[in-house]
């Protein structure tokens, strides 16, 4: 059903970079600072190979969980470090001298601003000075405190194959540099640097292999294309822009490299394997052709951003194409070369969007699982999170993915880092009301909701922001939707910390007292009051924040409004009504504001309704609002402690058990103080709501009411003395169920007589 899920080596890497804390523990380092600290492993026995060392180190700088402390795990006693992965990490040049200790044959080091590429290079030992093959220092710094630009440090890379420079101040001097020192430089990326002019290449003529320099300004008078005729070997050029970068004001006018110009020259680097030249001005068919038709070893054509690529002769049904089927093309035109984008441009934000946004329009009515796609959409989300074109774009993507059946069939893991970056896209772009709504018609699937493990909170609290912040009918069903299945998956603490916000309680009630208004009992209702019941569950914060925005005059009203309708509708909204009025009777410094007459007589009415899920919950309410005794009702004239009692008794002793389970409960801590209580009626609903659940949902919560204590409570009842024959019944079958999922069938509390 799915692709093949995680190897087992990458569940538990991922294990150890979630737990850190708990496998680790932090020392003080061998410095003189005295602040300074170092992590290891608590096992002392704790030894990573070199592939295990480097897969660990690369998914914490994944996870954004790699800093200076995370770092010194890698001590080269425990570790063996060879190919170095670290982007976008918030280490410093002190975190980095671990790598001093390591034979390290590969390096990329990225996005790291506070540390300069001189600095990366001085954390490195004399093994790796004198073997590394690989570095990547894209997107970092050569200046120095002066701003003046450092590259000599390179040139103590001897032995330095591949260099990419790329998004950084590298300059003419450095290509002098690099040219001169490294001979054994075979393939170099200066994207988007500083170089104005790559004359000094043809110091490298005989040996460079492969050149990208995507989105350089070169001067009109330095005959870039001569230069590039003289790389004899190249057989990989890359001369694409995305025409974002505005041309550096010079003394000597720049220009980009001229694509038309280059193809024309057919007899032009014979052995290139790889061009391309992504956003290029048009070029005529037949010249394209010509060059393709003299370049036999091409094995990829790069044609982003341009519409060469919307040739017929690079269309699937084309004659030319069937016969260069091997040939793999960039660019918009097909599903396949937009997955080629996705692939090969994820640091380009501009393809990026282009590519998402023409997948998008493909993407409609999708009918079967597409991981593979799925899989290149994600890193373009991760690689670019401020960037609204991308986001838009991509959200919208995931949607047309993962909706309805198509999602039944994705690996739960996949939806997992789906739901991650949409939440990050509705982190960035609180106040975007398209891409909320995007990030929401993912989000409010059964499938992602109940099955589909992701940060529950940070996803109910967005999704309450983005509800408060937006008048939108088909955003507020959704949210409240999510909200409702949510609030009852997270912990009490954390519905407590959204159920305390004045904001949010408004905002719920106002959809109620909306839906009331036009006397409409509709899903969002229905949604609604899940939502509100789900956050006020043993949440008494949240239940005071409920009565002081008015909720309960509105829930009485909303009470009269389904009384003496029996339909399955009115019946389901009365049952979350009465829900959530039984979580605030649980509240006992609460129970004052619904000692009310006209409250009480409504849910005396509500508890002799037809259904057995209304009158549990109007029990419920009575019985703890009963068990505070007669002090608390003298205020109340007109009503009788010891009738509501006398109901109580008759309707619960009338009671079969349901076919289904009706309710849920986080804990069994509100119904033993009732346990206590002296009145047979409060001891009767308690017992019988404690023995439902058991008996429909044993695996659950008979483990609840064993590691509460539950047995205690029940034996302790069983032992008050004069106890009721129906409530001693149905505790002896409480507590055989008990003692059965303890695995000891008893027979004892059957034969006990008390």
């Amino acid at each position: 059903m799915y692709d093949t899920p995680m190897s087992l080596q990458s569940c538990c890497v991922d294990f150890i970079c979630e737990n850190l804390t708990a496998l680790c523990e932090v020392q003080p380092a061998a410095t003189v600072d005295p602040k300074q600290t170092k992590m290891v492993f608590k096992d002392p026995e704790t030894c990573f190979h070199a592939n295990l060392s480097d897969q660990l180190l690369s998914t914490l700088s994944e996870k954004g969980k790699l800093n200076d402390e995370s770092l010194s795990l890698f001590d080269p006693s425990v570790t063996a470090l060879r190919h170095v992965s670290i982007h976008n990490a918030t280490v410093t040049g002190r975190g980095l001298r671990i790598l001093k200790g390591h034979r390290v044959s590969q390096l990329e080091v990225t996005g790291i601003k506070d540390v300069t590429v001189n600095d990366i290079i001085g954390c490195l030992g004399e093994w790796t000075l004198s073997n590394l093959r690989i570095l990547n220092v894209s997107r970092n710094t050569f200046l120095n405190n002066s701003k003046f630009c450092v590259v000599v440090s390179l040139s103590k890379l001897r032995n330095l194959h591949t260099l990419n420079v790329s998004f950084t101040e590298f300059n003419r001097h450095g290509l002098e540099i690099i040219a001169e020192d490294l001979p054994c430089l075979e393939v170099l990326d200066i994207s988007s640097t500083e170089i104005n002019d790559i004359s000094p290449l043809k110091k490298c003529k005989n040996r460079l292999r492969s050149l990208s320099m995507y989105n350089l300004q070169l001067h009109k008078n330095s005959d870039p294309i001569g230069v590039v005729n003289e790389l004899i070997h190249l057989v990989h050029l890359d001369v694409s822009n995305d025409a974002t970068r505005e041309s550096i004001i010079t003394s000597v006018a720049t220009e980009r490299f001229q694509v038309p110009e280059y193809l024309s020259r057919y007899e032009t680097n014979p052995n290139l394997m790889s061009v391309d030249v992504s956003g290029a001005a048009d070029v005529a068919p037949c010249i394209v052709e010509s060059f393709l038709e003299r370049h036999q070893k091409l094995n990829f054509l790069g044609l982003a951003l341009t519409s060469i690529s919307e040739y017929d002769m690079f269309q699937p049904e084309s004659s030319w194409y069937r016969s260069h089927s091997d040939l793999k093309i960039s660019g918009e035109a097909t599903e396949a070369q937009i997955m080629e984008s996705l692939r090969r441009y994820l640091p380009r934000s501009a393809y990026m969007q282009k590519a998402l946004f023409k997948l998008f329009n493909l993407s409609q009515g999708t009918e079967e699982p597409r991981e593979d796609i799925i899989k290149l959409v994600l890193p373009a989300m991760k690689s670019h999170p401020k960037i609204l074109s991308v986001q838009m774009a991509a959200t919208a993507c995931l949607y047309n993915l993962t909706r309805g059946d198509v999602g039944l069939k994705i690996h739960p893991v996949m939806l997992s880092k789906c739901v991650d970056l949409t939440l990050t896209a509705m982190e960035n772009f609180p106040n975007h009301q398209q891409l909320q709504k995007n990030a929401l018609l993912t989000i409010c699937s059964d499938r992602i909701l109940q099955e589909v493990n992701f940060d529950r909170f940070r996803c109910s609290r967005l999704v309450m922001e983005c509800m408060c912040q937006f008048d939108d009918a088909s955003m507020n069903r959704m949210s409240v939707a999510i909200c409702s299945i949510l609030a009852a998956k997270i912990s009490t603490e954390q519905t407590t910390i959204l159920g305390a916000k004045a904001r949010y309680m408004k905002k719920l009630l106002m959809l109620v007292e909306e839906r009331l208004v036009i006397r409409e009992l509709d899903i969002t209702l229905r949604f609604t009051l899940s939502a509100l019941w789900n956050l006020t569950d043993e949440a008494p914060s949240t239940c005071n924040v409920f009565l002081t925005e008015g909720g309960l005059e509105l829930f009485m009203k909303l009470l009269q409004l389904t009384d003496g309708e029996e339909t399955e509708n009115h019946v389901q909204v009365e049952t979350k009504i009465l829900g959530l009025l039984n979580n605030i009777a649980e509240v006992k410094n609460l129970r004052h504001k619904l000692m009310r007459e006209d409250f009480i007589m409504l849910i005396k009415q509500m508890l002799h309704g037809e259904h057995i899920d209304v009158s549990y919950f109007a029990a419920g309410i009575l019985a703890h609002l009963c068990s505070d005794g007669d002090e608390a009702w003298r205020s109340i004239a007109g009503l009788d402690r010891y009738d509501i009692l006398e109901d109580l008794r008759t309707v619960v002793s009338n009671w079969d058990q349901p076919k289904a389970e009706m309710v849920a409960y986080r804990s069994f801590s509100p119904f033993f103080p009732l346990l206590q209580s002296p009145d047979t009626p409060i001891q009767l609903w308690a017992v019988w709501a404690i023995h439902h659940v058991c008996s429909k949902n044993g695996k659950r919560y008979l483990t609840l009411l064993n590691n509460e204590g539950g047995h205690e409570h029940i034996h302790q009842l069983m032992m008050s003395g004069n106890l009721d024959p129906k409530v001693m019944s149905i505790c002896k079958e409480i507590m055989e169920k008990l003692e059965e999922y303890k695995g000891r069938p008893l027979k004892y509390y059957q034969e006990m007589e008390f």
